[in-house]
């Protein structure tokens, strides 16, 4: 179902999304977290998600496979129709696709039938195969190449990082660099007490980005030869890693904050190649807003977000892993430290508050 606000007679959004509202990370931190902005500036917005409740809790579950290719079905219905709704917007906010699969005809039609300003949005390199993806055919009905055509199409895009704004810059005009940000008021507002016996290294992601953590393996089996640890992994499914240390709670938006207070470092390893470039560091943001030093492959923006041996380390080498989380399992002053810098950077850069005004330029709204 549509969420809307109250309407007034001058600037209206609709947002169409993949996911019902709340539903997902991407969409929380790219957008959501600024509706009340747009609430408290007496803007009209309705939110537009391609998948129902129904559908969107059994998507990434085994089985259910009837019910899958019903519900998909039935949001290419909804979208239609929200196309439709959608015409009677000032702007068109697109977050990511307006389908999962397929070419697109909900973008066609908006930009060159009911000549809506589309904001097109995105936070990954979905013009690329995404690695996880080995399947072809799925790679195929995905339709990656039609994020050229949307960027040529829309009024403004709204990119992640310099490197997806880059992309776009070959195929538009009015390119914005909107970074994926947090709410350290009102969401991540604690700070981690740094002084414990037993420090806990930790990891928060989905099952599709497990494997990067496969590498480390060697490296923390032998930090367990040395050091007394927890290895926290906060995920959608346990992972399959051979270690002694290893504690899994599964993801859970209302334990959010307290799961990930169970930290006391924070890894975000990747591998350097055109997809992982694409990454907007969202793990390194919500480790460093907590007071979590963050050890990251210095790979895309992860190289801003975190500064070599400020806010944390830039790993390359299972030695670099090694040395690095040595440091921090036995130096707590040293983590109580950098957890404050990145504090500190996060709500200066990366925070909602701070980049609340480049959000809403994208609509033409002044900042009150």
């Amino acid at each position: 179902m549509a969420a809307t606000n109250k309407r007034n007679n001058h600037v209206s959004i609709a947002f169409l999304c993949p996911y019902p509202q709340g539903g997902a990370p991407s969409q929380r931190f790219r957008y959501e977290q600024y509706l009340s902005q747009l609430t408290y500036r007496g803007i009209a917005y309705t939110v537009y998600p391609f998948l129902d409740v129904r559908t969107h809790r059994i998507l990434y579950q085994p089985g259910h496979t009837v019910r899958k290719v019903v519900g998909i079905a039935r949001g290419f219905l909804r979208r239609l129709v929200h196309v439709v709704q959608a015409s009677q917007a000032t702007f068109v906010f697109i977050h990511r696709e307006a389908t999962p699969i397929g070419p697109p005809w909900a973008e066609w039609l908006l930009a060159k039938v009911a000549r809506r300003r589309i904001i097109y949005d995105y936070d990954d390199a979905i013009w690329l195969t995404d690695t996880s993806h080995v399947n072809a055919t799925a790679t195929l009905i995905k339709w990656p190449k039609k994020v050229k055509a949307i960027c040529q199409w829309s009024y403004a895009i709204s990119a992640g990082n310099a490197y997806l704004a880059n992309f776009a810059e070959q195929h538009a005009s009015n390119v914005r660099v909107n970074p994926t940000t947090i709410d350290t008021a009102h969401h991540h507002n604690r700070l981690q007490d740094q002084s414990t016996e037993q420090p806990v290294i930790g990891w928060t992601g989905s099952h599709s980005t497990l494997k990067y953590l496969e590498p480390l393996v060697p490296v923390l089996q032998q930090l367990e030869r040395e050091h007394t640890f927890q290895f926290l992994v906060i995920a959608d499914r346990p992972p399959p890693l051979l270690l002694k240390s290893l504690t899994f709670a599964p993801w859970q938006r209302e334990t959010e904050i307290d799961d990930l207070l169970r930290m006391h470092i924070g890894l975000m390893p990747l591998p350097d190649d055109p997809w992982a470039q694409g990454k907007c560091g969202f793990k390194a943001l919500q480790y460093l807003a907590l007071g979590i030093p963050a050890l990251v492959s210095p790979v895309g923006v992860n190289t801003h977000i975190v500064q070599h041996q400020v806010e944390g380390y830039h790993c390359i080498t299972e030695e670099d892993w090694y040395q690095c989380l040595t440091e921090m399992l036995t130096n707590p002053s040293r983590r109580s430290d950098m957890g404050r810098a990145g504090r500190e950077k996060v709500v200066k850069h990366y925070s909602v508050q701070s980049n609340a005004e480049n959000f809403l330029s994208l609509f033409g709204i002044q900042k009150s």
